[in-house]
């Protein structure tokens, strides 16, 4: 399990569930005599269900609850604080690297940590969090 499947699962927000469709009916008719037998219709393929959480809430919770003033709107590390996670720079490192961030911004961690909370909130927001406009812009 990956570091971005760990902010997910720390959101309550797992993979997306997927439910299974049901097969679809074909109206069977009568062959005719020379003419080839109808081939079934495929059956759809299971659609993913994504339930959608109130990101934004349950992180002013748990700001509020922390000792600490950890602002997760503009901070990877503060984030990740929240969540109880690793924000270690090296942990940092694996989780941009997981989520593709290009090399030229990996040796400047300024850089990288802004690309990395751009980019994490896109993906939870992509996973059915209600992340604002305003934070993903």
């Amino acid at each position: 399990m990956g570091l971005f499947s760990n902010i997910l699962e720390k959101l309550g927000m797992g993979p997306p569930k997927v439910v299974p469709q049901p097969p679809a009916t074909t109206v069977a008719a009568a062959p005719a005599a020379s003419a080839p037998a109808p081939a079934a219709a495929p059956a759809p393929a299971p659609v993913a269900s994504i339930t959608m959480v109130d990101v934004v809430a349950l992180m002013e919770q748990k700001a509020a609850a922390n000792p600490q003033k950890l602002n997760w709107k503009t901070s990877i590390v503060d984030l990740l604080k929240l969540l109880d996670l690793d924000s270690s720079l090296t942990a940092r490192k694996e989780l941009a690297k997981e989520l593709y961030c290009p090399d030229e911004l990996m040796g400047d961690s300024a850089k990288m940590n802004m690309w990395l909370h751009k980019n994490v909130l896109a993906h939870i927001a992509a996973n059915g969090g209600n992340i604002p406009k305003e934070l993903l812009d």
